[in-house]
């Protein structure tokens, strides 16, 4: 029981909160389309039910991201995913992704379409949780560290959205750390990649090293493309 009060667990307990959060808000858009077209009574259980499955899922798939980051070079390969969807946050596109997204007024159907879409938009999510389970330092501890941690934030993704939305909107630095955050689990990935350890030194400044490495990688390419952007569209104008 100490050692889930260890500084590394909650530490990752922290980072799997605020990357669903950060990576998660799409879900309650999801979810309220999906669920509009149902009758009132029959939205909440929309809701609970689509937010149940949706958790489950993640689980499992978080689970077997878990034992695929055991094979060699996996890691690099999630660390360099995660430091484009890093970039990607600090840098979002303005068209939206979520026109088709049909909503149902059924509420078995307004449930499959949240699943569903939740499925094809946790792939990111997916791949940043597993790597900050792992800076838990415990195998055993990684999945327990999950599903608390989602358990934590889809209640606030859910309810919470547009609060979330709001402070993100009014403090843009929350944003940022979020990004600069997914590039610190990817350079501590790298460090214990299997195919990497033998040529890596693995004492913690390393560690510390390679992650702020990768937090000031995912900035810097977030400044230059949007620093790119103005002159893209000033082109197209013309």
């Amino acid at each position: 029981m100490e050692e889930f009060l260890t500084p590394a667990f909650w530490f990752a307990v922290g980072q799997i909160i605020m990357i669903d959060i950060l990576l998660g808000g799409d879900n309650a858009v999801v979810i309220a389309l999906a669920c509009r077209q149902l009758p009132d009574h029959q939205r909440t259980k929309g809701i609970i039910w689509g937010t149940a499955g949706a958790i489950v899922l993640r689980v499992i798939l978080i689970f077997f991201a878990l034992t695929l980051l055991a094979i060699p070079f996996l890691k690099f390969v999630g660390a360099v995913l995660l430091i484009w969807i890093g970039v990607k946050l600090l840098t979002p596109d303005e068209e939206d992704d979520h026109s088709n997204i049909q909503g149902s007024d059924k509420l078995w159907g307004a449930v499959k379409t949240v699943i569903i879409a939740d499925l094809v938009m946790s792939v990111d999510n997916v791949i940043a949780i597993a790597g900050a389970a792992q800076t838990s330092g415990n195998a055993d501890h990684q999945m327990p560290l999950v599903i608390f941690g989602l358990l934590v934030s889809i209640p606030i993704i859910v309810w919470g959205s547009q609060l979330v939305l709001k402070l993100m909107d009014r403090f843009p630095i929350i944003i940022t750390a979020g990004g600069m955050l997914l590039g610190w689990i990817a350079g501590t990935m790298i460090q214990t990649d299997p195919g990497l350890v033998a040529y890596l030194p693995q004492d913690k400044a390393w560690g510390y090293g390679l992650g702020i490495a990768g937090a000031l990688l995912v900035l810097a390419l977030g400044k230059f493309i949007m620093s790119r952007r103005p002159a893209h569209s000033d082109n197209a104008a013309s």
